[in-house]
């Protein structure tokens, strides 16, 4: 669903986990009345440690402390960790349980990342509570202050007390939460924002969003994303705008995956995009995990892939902004970014080895059977 664009917000850019999880942990030792938190990925280990440490400490200031966990992402988080959370006070639930009888259900997932305190200051991204984030994948979050955060407060209020979510401990009622007290930064009345959130086929608004940048923007579209499965409209609509003359980059995720056989699955549209100008760079150094883009001066980021889970089956948001400076930010992070990459060229995509279009070709084949589930 598309939200409503909103002036007087500050938004501020925080790229790679040695600045974004700091910001996070310091707002959350901070607060005061209430704390949201929604993520995907949670699993047991140092980084989960403290953040359960600082939201335990939260409640025993009398803090009113909400979690939503997915049920599939938060495997990985042991009972332990989840008593621990429950015995301090904190209300935990879980987003569509794993259950054998869901069958294609099952396939559903609770992909946004949220952090919400006060109701006056959030945060959003790809970020989770995995130790990958603190050092070995590269991550973006965004601080957000301002009316839009009443927007997210709705979002998670509307999964929270929705019936595919399933409590442990106590269930607390999130309008004890004002979404009504933000926080209204004078001096960024300039920053414009809009929440967008979709949940498969039933809501494709960050789809569409998507695809009315790309065939609107006049001069650039920057898109970064680790999973590049795009669909077919998509696909058009990126070849359109770079045969009439709009740079179209594209960052994706290189040799280091987390997922190898999705990036494979997306190496097969290469060869058309190159031939109608898009440029292709592969992140080096490590797992690029982050999730933004960039057309003109707009910007979106948040959880949303460029993939079928994403775009087809999870909840999914992001957090617009149309701003020239914060623009000026994120067009400067993709430029380093793309200093770090290796371009992909037409030539040398041409002379790829034979056991590299076997890999495109096979879970290529694989990818198009999956999308048939839903």
């Amino acid at each position: 669903m598309l939200g409503m664009w909103r002036s007087g917000n500050r938004f501020t850019l925080l790229p790679e986990g040695a600045r974004f999880l700091p910001s996070m942990l310091e707002a959350v030792e901070g607060a005061r009345h209430s704390i949201l938190l929604e993520l995907y990925l949670a699993e047991s280990g140092h980084l989960s440690r403290v953040l359960i440490e600082a939201l335990s400490a939260a409640c025993q200031r009398g803090v009113n402390v909400l979690v939503l966990l997915d049920g599939f992402g938060s495997l990985g988080l042991e009972e332990a960790d989840r008593q621990r959370m429950t015995e301090a006070g904190i209300a935990l639930r879980f987003y569509n349980p794993i259950r054998w009888w869901r069958f294609g259900r099952n396939l559903t997932r609770d992909h946004r990342k949220l952090l919400v305190v006060d109701g006056e200051v959030g945060f959003t991204g790809g970020f989770g509570a995995v130790d990958e984030f603190a050092e070995a994948w590269s991550e973006v979050a965004i601080r957000i202050e301002g009316p839009c955060i009443r927007d997210w407060v709705r979002l998670f209020a509307r999964v929270w007390d929705s019936a595919a979510s399933e409590g442990q401990g106590r269930r607390e009622a999130v309008r004890s939460v004002n979404i009504n007290a933000v926080n209204v930064v004078t001096g960024y009345l300039g920053m414009r924002g809009r929440v967008v959130w979709g949940h498969g086929f039933r809501y494709q608004a960050i789809r569409h969003s998507l695809q009315h940048q790309a065939s609107s923007t006049r001069k650039r579209l920057w898109i970064c994303t680790p999973y590049f499965v795009p669909t077919f409209s998509m696909r058009r609509r990126l070849k359109r705008a770079a045969r009439r003359g709009v740079d179209v980059q594209l960052l994706i995720a290189g040799q280091h995956h987390d997922h190898p056989g999705v990036r494979s699955a997306g190496q097969r549209f290469y060869a058309s995009l190159l031939k109608a100008g898009v440029r292709i760079h592969e992140f080096q150094p490590r797992f690029l995990h982050a999730k933004f883009s960039l057309a003109d001066d707009w910007v979106t980021l948040g959880s949303c892939n460029f993939d079928h889970w994403s775009l087809q089956w999870n909840l999914e948001a992001n957090q617009e902004v149309q701003d020239h400076r914060f623009a000026a930010e994120v067009a400067g992070l993709f430029e380093q970014h793309f200093a770090r990459s290796v371009e992909i060229t037409r030539a040398a995509w041409q002379r790829r080895s034979l056991a590299q279009r076997c890999r495109e070709w096979g879970y290529g084949t694989l990818d198009s059977l999956v999308t048939r589930l839903r």
